[in-house]
């Protein structure tokens, strides 16, 4: 969004009024994370998780790279390969558990900057392209985060990589043809981890590249906020620097205090054990699963027990799993409501805090437990909550729902005081556009 009131860059410096004509990248950093680009003054710390994504990104693309100097992409040695990073490369224990639970740490940020938009609303119009490209970046971190875990040829790599690649078995007609293209022969082996190494080192810089057009896309609209209520005058804007620089900087220093206390106090903490074992076709391990981040998705993969009709259960997971994360795409339609934060909407904030993330939560359990009773039955439960609750509870909800008074601006919400608009009179109130 072009803001009248947003300030002009104006290099002193003859070098950089030279620089600014030939290549304005001053003037684009400028507008878009400095004092060019206003931003709404009520932002709560839930706004730093995207700013601690871009930092976790940096973090994996960087170890990722020293990493891929010393890394073996060969089935007979890729797993002694890890061990000499470990044990012989300078620093290398350090690098690799930095991108290991550097992993664990993106997906914790971005969990929390997807949980962030479903409750404010940052899904809703004019905003839906912003949430569009941001759930591309999950599905490709999702992506590359199951090929990394299969390059160190441990028990779970090689088994989890069976198992995940196996689920394309199950489509009909084309499964088969898939799952080899995907492993490179009928079982992972060399094929598969030159493929996996080769894409996973790829995709981070795809992710990037998207990342990029997701700001892009965020700078047309302007930034959301608490309230939903958008903004009308240069009240309600604070300049991004040094106002958040400030309080994203904070955010980044408690982000990697506690990144470094996992790092050197608990680095196998969300790692498993199997994966200190050598991968061996011919040892099943007793328990299968992906890493924790991946556990609510494979709850509802395995929450399919039985056949419905001649549609196999398999099968039936397989598109439950997928449709978990494309149904999301359609939420900016689904969600009718005017109103877009869920402070406003009493109704919605009843479902979603002791219905939906109460429902992730238990689907996260059952995803890392044994496929035994009573997880079974709870996984069955839950994943039928967390398909009606975007489904049936909000399309209703919306309908329904009295929500409560929105404040004529983001200043009369801060201040308790109204802005005046252009005209002189008081804002008229403006829900979700």
């Amino acid at each position: 969004m072009s803001f009248p009131w947003a300030k002009e860059y104006q290099p002193q410096h003859p070098f950089m009024r030279y620089m600014d004509e030939k290549l304005p990248l001053p003037r684009l950093v400028y507008n878009a994370i400095g004092a060019g680009y206003p931003v709404p003054r009520n932002l709560n710390y839930f706004w730093n998780f995207g700013v601690l994504a871009g930092a976790a990104l940096m973090i994996q693309i960087i170890t990722g790279i020293v990493l891929a100097m010393h890394y073996a992409a060969n089935g007979l040695v890729a797993f002694d390969s890890v061990e000499h990073i470990m044990r012989d490369v300078n620093a290398g224990w350090l690098i690799r558990y930095a991108h290991m639970n550097g992993a664990s740490m993106f997906f914790i940020v971005v969990y929390f900057h997807i949980f962030r938009g479903l409750y404010y609303g940052s899904y809703k119009p004019p905003r839906e392209v912003v949430w569009l490209l941001g759930l591309v970046i999950f599905l490709l971190m999702m992506a590359t985060a199951f090929m990394g875990y299969v390059l160190p040829w441990g028990q779970m790599s090689f088994w989890g990589a069976k198992v995940i690649t196996g689920l394309f078995g199950a489509i009909p007609l084309v499964g088969e043809p898939i799952q080899t293209w995907l492993l490179g022969g009928f079982a992972p082996d060399n094929a598969t981890l030159n493929r996996f190494f080769s894409l996973h080192f790829v995709l981070p810089f795809v992710i990037l590249g998207v990342v990029i057009l997701h700001v892009w896309a965020l700078h047309i609209p302007g930034s959301s906020n608490p309230t939903g209520v958008s903004v009308k005058s240069e009240q309600d804007t604070v300049p991004f620097h040094p106002y958040y620089t400030a309080k994203d900087g904070f955010g980044l220093g408690i982000f990697l205090l506690v990144f470094a206390g996992l790092l050197f106090y608990a680095p196998n903490l969300l790692g498993h054990a199997d994966n200190y074992i050598p991968a061996n076709p011919l040892s099943t391990p007793a328990h299968i699963v992906p890493e924790w981040y991946f556990w609510p998705f494979y709850a509802i993969l395995r929450a399919f027990t039985f056949d419905f009709f001649f549609v196999p259960a398999k099968l039936l997971g397989v598109l439950a799993m997928f449709a978990s994360i494309l149904l999301l795409l359609f939420l900016p339609w689904i969600d009718t409501s005017p109103v877009r934060s869920g402070n406003y909407r009493p109704l919605f904030k009843k479902f979603f805090w002791f219905g939906l993330i109460p429902c992730i939560i238990v689907l996260g359990i059952c995803g890392g437990a044994p496929a035994e009773e009573p997880y079974v039955i709870l996984s069955q439960i839950a994943s039928a909550y967390y398909f009606a609750h975007f489904l049936i509870i909000l399309p209703i909800v919306s309908r329904i729902e009295k929500t409560l008074p929105l404040p004529n601006s983001i200043t009369e919400a801060v201040l308790g005081t109204s802005t005046p608009s252009a005209t002189g009179s008081s804002p008229a109130l403006q829900p979700a556009e």
